[in-house]
């Protein structure tokens, strides 16, 4: 299982990614990838995935499947840990 946050560096929203990436590393020793949507690789995850609002966070099953996504807020740190 892996959690993806889908976000611009370049926005509003970045200080309150930043510091739940950071708290959810640190309350639950998970890791949380990063993508950014404008890049390359980024236009072909959120192509993939149906992404249209940032920060969305979604947790990927095996075989890519999609097991939850939170689109546009942050789910808390429980909800989250679920899927590490």
């Amino acid at each position: 299982m892996r959690l993806v946050m889908v976000y611009r560096e370049k926005s509003e929203a970045r200080m309150s990614v930043e510091t739940f990436i950071k708290d959810f590393k640190h309350r639950t020793g998970g890791e949380i990838e990063t993508m950014d949507p404008d890049t390359r690789a980024g236009q072909n995850f959120i192509e993939t995935y149906g992404i249209v609002e940032y920060p969305t966070l979604i947790a990927i099953g095996p075989g890519g499947t999609e097991m939850a996504k939170w689109r546009g807020m942050l789910p808390t740190i429980s909800e989250a840990s679920a899927y590490k």
